[in-house]
């Protein structure tokens, strides 16, 4: 099929989907039983004890870094247009930083509400707390679809918040624990940080992608200096922070993947800008390009996590460069704007990519707890990888239809994130089906099925929010 005149590009959409998905899908598998590639390397089964002294990575390992990514792609969309349209950049600066408020609120929230917070074992009256918690985020993140007064907008969001303080403050918590604003969920606290710094730092850099990048440099001298020297100045702005369950300088250590992706975003946004109809001529040529560009892109992604788990550091290297090499030749000539579209991500991810794999023997391995400069880079050259392999399937062969599951969900993350805790395992737990999956952990096919039974309720009910266009944004 040949790509369509005005496309539209979900390659963004469906890489954040993928991540977020996969997210579930880790967390919802079977614990103990499966091989070790099946969880996070650093938390190895049967027993999960965190192990430091284990390099390498898994996919697990990617599913983190991939949304972070997508997010920094997705800057030059929301950010850069508003950029465009003359929105001054100091109100923008000020929105990131409420945007991150929100989204510190939401971890704050979202972890005292999850079922095994409220009780443990987790009871009736937990699962219903979660499910009237999930109800209660709507009238705080819906983007409300109908047309109301502004008044009326604002008085249904301070609603929600009042709401949600009055559970945070007067539910009781398991083992008798009182509130506590540090406990938060800290995939999302991060996530937080990231919109109030990365955003501000692309907002000021918009027109210099080259400039935004200089502060990574700056960054890794704090961290390095700060984690060596506990005298230096270093270490003190590495550990000051006027409020630790909101912030702390070694939550931007993944500035490293999110500005990067800020990048891979402008250039599908600059593709999607100037993309124009090829020639009758090209399409055939093009077409075999762009399935043998598929197979590259998803080969050294699978290349590097077999050689960097199986610690097969030089076969790696080798092959990713052989890889690498292929797809510069593949792509030498660009005749369309998808290959020139290509041809810059490609040759951004094996940058970075390759970079990663040269920073793999610093601190002892590649790792992704406690991360290393090596995750960083290499994720962010994989995730590179990823959106390429979307871009080739969404937006050019159009398989839309077939990935719907991955761009609708990618479109609604923040209800895809919670979910799988705070609806769907209530209400299977109160229909009395839980029991029946948690028997699955028994063997590890059905500890598999066990996690995409789960996985796939928690896409059914993504998309149907999705589809109404219910969206929760901060």
């Amino acid at each position: 099929m040949t790509p369509s005149s005005s496309p539209r590009a979900s390659s963004i959409d469906a890489l954040r989907g993928y991540a977020i998905l996969t997210m579930t899908l880790s967390s919802a598998i079977a614990f103990g039983i499966l091989p070790a590639w099946m969880y996070h390397a650093q938390t190895p089964p049967p027993e999960h004890t965190f192990n430091p002294a284990v390099y390498g990575i898994t996919w697990v390992d990617l599913v983190f870094p991939f949304f972070l990514f997508a997010m920094g792609a997705a800057f030059p969309f929301s950010l850069g247009s508003k950029i465009e349209n003359g929105v001054a950049p100091w109100k923008l600066t000020a929105s990131s930083l409420l945007r991150g408020l929100r989204l510190a609120f939401f971890a704050i929230f979202i972890q005292h509400m999850y079922p095994h917070s409220l009780s443990c074992p987790a009871d009736c009256r937990a699962w219903f707390l979660s499910l009237a918690a999930f109800a209660t985020l709507f009238p705080i993140f819906l983007r409300i679809p109908w047309k109301l007064p502004k008044w009326m907008r604002v008085a249904i969001e301070l609603t929600g918040y009042a709401t949600a303080v009055i559970l945070l403050l007067t539910v009781d918590y398991a083992g008798g624990q009182p509130f506590r604003l540090g406990f938060s969920n800290i995939i999302i606290l991060v996530l937080a940080n990231m919109a109030a710094f990365a955003s501000i730092t692309y907002i000021w850099t918009a027109h210099n992608r080259w400039v935004r990048l200089l502060a990574l440099p700056f960054i890794m001298a704090v961290i390095l200096g700060g984690t060596t020297n506990p005298d230096s100045w270093n270490a003190w702005l590495y550990n000051y922070t006027p409020a630790p369950w909101l912030y702390s300088f070694r939550y931007l250590k993944y500035l490293f993947i999110v500005l990067p992706g800020s990048i891979a975003g402008e250039y599908v946004k600059q593709w999607l800008q100037a993309h124009k109809p090829a020639e009758p001529s090209l399409l055939k040529r093009e077409r075999i390009k762009a399935a043998s560009l598929l197979l590259l892109a998803a080969g050294v992604i699978v290349c590097n996590l077999y050689g960097l788990f199986m610690r097969q550091l030089i076969l790696n290297i080798a092959v990713s460069a052989g890889i690498v090499a292929a797809g510069y030749a593949l792509l030498r000539r660009p005749a369309t704007t998808f290959t020139a579209l290509w041809k810059k991500l490609w040759s951004f991810g094996a940058f970075l990519l390759l970079l990663g794999l040269f920073f793999e023997a610093f601190e002892g391995g590649i790792r992704k707890d406690h991360s290393t400069f090596s995750y960083y880079f290499v994720t962010s050259g994989l995730a590179c990888m990823a959106l390429i392999v979307f871009s080739v399937l969404c937006d050019y062969f159009q398989c839309r239809r077939s990935l719907s599951f991955l761009v609708m969900s990618g479109q609604n993350p923040m209800i895809a994130y919670v979910s799988s805790s705070m609806v769907v395992v209530p209400l299977l737990s109160l229909a009395h089906l839980m029991p029946w999956l948690d028997s699955y952990g028994a063997n590890p096919w059905l500890g598999c099925l066990r996690g995409l039974v789960i996985t796939a309720l928690v896409t059914m009910l993504t998309m149907l929010f999705t589809k109404i266009k219910w969206f929760w944004r901060t």
